[in-house]
């Protein structure tokens, strides 16, 4: 293989240079685990996605998901675009492209059901592919370290600072006001120091948020992530699921389901938008659905050898 096509695409959104960029290599089959990696730093995203046959047939595809620096299990970008990608194509492996995909990943099976409208896809919705991790909790002062805040700007009246996962995990805190998430300043040296400290590994993701006191359920939030080179990422359907999932855990109705909204990326200049919907029942979560839209932006060939 001398080169590997690729198209990109914007994610959660509908403009076109606004929402999470992805790279999306469909037809993967033939390179390394050392060249994904490479690939993946070269474009810079957040994530790029690597699309392989399935080991089960009964599946669609395979997917790999990279970051500028390693291979992580689950994300919601990447499906969400991927299955964007997928789904304007007749068939992928031989096979027809029908209205609902089964990607294999790291973190297990994810189920995509492609939204269309006047027959072509337009969006996508996506399963968590794990039930929600509640975790460690982490003291005020690494949050505020990593962001240059003062401490006293975390709200903990709903939870403290805490790892919480539906396949990757996150730190989330809640901040008290929209200046104040507007004033978070990624800091690299606290962000080291909370990895050595608080996971023990070299990584340390933060996702922020505001809830409106008169639309709870409609979230601002900003994610850093720059041990990883993701210095602020636009949209992250992962941390949103988490968050969305431990929220509604923390809802003293045993049975409910709720939809929830998530705006990233505003003070990035590429505005995201994130549904989610969530589902309790007998006090446990049960499922977490992510839904964004997407558009596309570029297309090319990685040239791998001359």
């Amino acid at each position: 293989m001398n080169s590997l096509p690729y198209i990109t695409v914007d994610v959660f959104t509908s403009t076109r240079f606004e929402g999470n960029p992805l790279a999306v290599m469909s037809d993967a089959g033939g390179i390394s685990d050392a060249a994904m990696q490479k690939i993946a730093a070269e474009f810079g995203y957040s994530e790029v996605t690597f699309v392989l046959p399935p080991e089960n047939p009964q599946n669609t595809a395979r997917v790999r998901i990279f970051t500028p620096t390693m291979e992580i299990p689950f994300a919601g970008h990447p499906n969400v675009g991927t299955a964007y990608v997928l789904g304007q194509q007749s068939e992928i492996f031989g096979r027809p492209i029908g209205d609902t995909l089964r990607l294999e990943e790291k973190a297990g099976l994810v189920e995509v059901a492609l939204q269309r409208s006047e027959g072509r896809v337009t969006a996508a919705t996506i399963r968590a592919p794990r039930p929600l991790e509640v975790e460690d909790t982490i003291p005020d002062a690494v949050i505020a370290g990593c962001i240059s805040i003062d401490p006293a700007s975390i709200r903990k009246d709903t939870h403290v600072p805490v790892f919480v996962s539906v396949g990757l995990k996150f730190a989330v805190a809640e901040l008290e006001s929209l200046e104040a998430l507007a004033a978070a300043s990624p800091n690299i040296n606290g962000f080291q120091a909370a990895a050595r400290s608080v996971t023990g590994s070299h990584d340390f993701s933060l996702f922020l948020y505001v809830r409106p006191a008169a639309t709870p359920w409609k979230i601002r939030a900003r994610m850093f992530a720059p041990l990883d080179n993701v210095i602020e990422d636009p949209a992250t359907g992962s941390a949103s699921a988490a968050l969305s999932a431990y929220l509604v855990s923390l809802l003293p109705e045993a049975d409910i389901s709720r939809h929830v909204t998530i705006e990233q990326g505003v003070e990035m200049g590429r505005r995201s938008i994130i549904e989610l919907d969530v589902v309790k029942k007998a006090g446990t979560v049960t499922d977490v659905t992510i839904s964004g839209t997407c558009v596309p932006v570029m297309k090319g060939e990685i040239i791998l050898r001359d």
